[in-house]
């Protein structure tokens, strides 16, 4: 397969490269042609896949330079030799580097690994659950632990990437976030107090952290699940600025490089899915909080978002709103296929500007650099 040097310039140099070129078609050079865009907005796209072997197609895209990053559930890690695993990374991530479009820079490969129920590796770190780290006597070293037990089973099975910790900070007794023990507590004092060391060590260890769910799951009832409906948190912009964005504070002074958006709407600020609004993501967290990382999305598939269109309108319209990538985790990889078909036809068409792509191109790119260092 042959590329273009407008791809290769974007993906070897960087996204001013890619403007360059943009700019030189104008002059009457060659315009970016759809595999070019399909590369470019595939390294904005996570797939997922059935099973514990990855599909050739899903191999195949990597090896063309189609795939950002991959996501993992308990069926895809062998549980009783997680080096199985690893090795069918280390496979991905040779893929990756085949591609001629390959930049030096490692897939992302992430699970969810946050210890208690939520834990894709069932018998590895965290060995407690957030709510027992942020209750135990010495809650900042429960959570250090937490975090170096996390990274430890993530890189046995060839992941470098975890989506956690939670820095929702619940409200009630067994609401949504308390219930299945994902909160660490009901304060932000708490919440900050554990997730800067947990964030902190496991990253130290090698593995990338990402807060979630901004700006905020901790009020949301117990039966509100944005995975099977729209959910509507209504609490005051006041409240979610003195309570909830509080943790992300001490994520960010600590290193914390990603974050994960809610797909619960908040009225306070928007009428909108807080991960396809501009208002959340460029006003609120990059604006108002000065976050200089990079911004991925819930589920793809969740039932919170499918009013707003399938999954190739629900990619292109949180892409629109300043988020860098989209997890299409329905282990399906037609999904992520068509979540790049939609950033492609929003780049042609105008909807997707190039100014918010370039800037989205740079931040993944340093996420992945980052992975670099810590090793």
């Amino acid at each position: 397969m042959v590329y273009s040097i407008a791809v290769l310039r974007a993906l070897l140099v960087g996204a001013a490269a890619f403007a360059t070129s943009i700019a030189a078609t104008r002059n009457g050079h060659r315009p970016p042609t759809d595999e070019d865009l399909s590369i470019l907005a595939g390294q904005h796209v996570i797939y997922s896949y059935p099973g514990l072997t990855p599909p050739d197609e899903l191999f195949q895209l990597v090896r063309e330079g189609r795939v950002g990053g991959l996501i993992l559930f308990r069926d895809n890690i062998d549980q009783n030799n997680t080096a199985n695993t690893a090795a069918a990374m280390s496979r991905m991530q040779q893929a990756n580097a085949e591609s001629p479009a390959y930049n030096g820079l490692p897939l992302l490969v992430m699970t969810d690994q946050e210890g208690g129920y939520v834990k894709r590796i069932t018998d590895g770190g965290p060995f407690q659950s957030a709510k027992e780290m942020g209750a135990s006597a010495d809650p900042a070293t429960a959570s250090a632990q937490g975090g170096q037990d996390g990274a430890k089973a993530l890189i046995g099975a060839g992941v470098n990437m975890n989506l956690a910790p939670v820095l929702d900070v619940y409200r009630e007794d067994g609401d949504l976030m308390d219930q299945w023990e994902r909160s660490f507590g009901n304060t932000s004092a708490l919440v900050s107090k554990c997730i800067a060391p947990f964030i902190k060590n496991m990253q130290e260890k090698g593995v990338l952290a990402t807060a979630k769910h901004f700006p905020g799951l901790g009020a949301a009832s117990a039966d509100s699940n944005t995975d099977v409906e729209p959910v509507v948190v209504g609490t005051p912009i006041h409240e979610i600025r003195m309570v909830d964005e509080i943790p992300y504070y001490a994520a960010f002074e600590v290193g914390l490089g990603i974050v994960m958006m809610s797909w619960a709407t908040y009225p306070a600020m928007d009428d909108l899915p807080a991960g396809l609004s501009s208002r959340w993501t460029q006003g609120e967290l990059r604006g108002r909080m000065g976050f200089k990382g990079m911004i991925m999305t819930d589920a793809l598939e969740a039932g919170a978002v499918e009013p707003y269109g399938n999954w190739s309108t629900v990619a292109l319209l949180s892409q629109k709103a300043g988020v860098d990538m989209v997890l299409c985790s329905a282990k399906n990889v037609t999904q992520g296929i068509l979540a790049t078909e939609g950033i492609v036809a929003g780049l042609k068409n105008g909807e997707l500007s190039w100014q918010v792509f370039e800037a989205s191109i740079a931040r993944i790119k340093k996420v992945k650099q980052s992975l670099l260092v810590l090793r």
